[in-house]
C-alpha cells in the first residue's frame, strides 16, 4: 500500500506504518461507503523541523450531519463496529474536519514522527 511505502520513507517504525495504512484504509473505505468516490492525498510534510506524513480524504457525498455523533465510539450509520473515525482519531496525531463544509466532507489527518 502506498500509505506504507510513503510513511517508511519519511521514517515511520513499521508498527507506526501499521497505523496510518490502518487510518488511510478506513478514510477510503468511507468515502466509497458514504460518498461513492472521492480522493485520498498522502504527502510527507515537515512543521517546525518534525517530519510527518499527512493525508486528506475528501468527496462530494451527502456530508456528516452531526460531526460529534460521528466521532463518539460504537456509534454508526451503517450498522458498523462504530470505530471508524474515532479509531482514525486515536491512530493519528491530528485529526481536522472542515465543519463549514455544507456538502461532502474533508478530513486532514496527520502523524508525526
Amino acid at each position: 500500500m502506498e500509505s506504507r511505502i510513503i510513511a517508511k520513507s519519511i521514517g515511520f517504525k513499521p508498527n507506526e506504518q501499521c497505523m496510518i495504512s490502518t487510518a488511510v484504509s478506513e478514510l477510503g473505505t468511507n468515502i466509497v461507503r458514504y460518498a461513492g468516490e472521492g480522493e485520498l492525498i498522502l504527502k510527507p510534510i515537515i512543521k517546525r523541523g518534525k517530519k510527518g506524513i499527512e493525508v486528506v480524504a475528501e468527496d462530494n457525498g451527502p456530508g456528516i450531519k452531526d460531526i460529534n455523533l460521528a466521532l463518539k465510539e460504537n456509534y454508526s450509520t451503517s450498522k458498523g463496529l462504530g470505530v471508524g473515525l474515532p479509531g482514525i482519531k486515536r491512530l493519528m496525531h491530528e485529526f481536522l474536519m472542515d465543519p463549514s463544509r455544507t456538502k461532502g466532507t474533508k478530513i486532514t489527518v496527520r502523524r508525526w514522527l
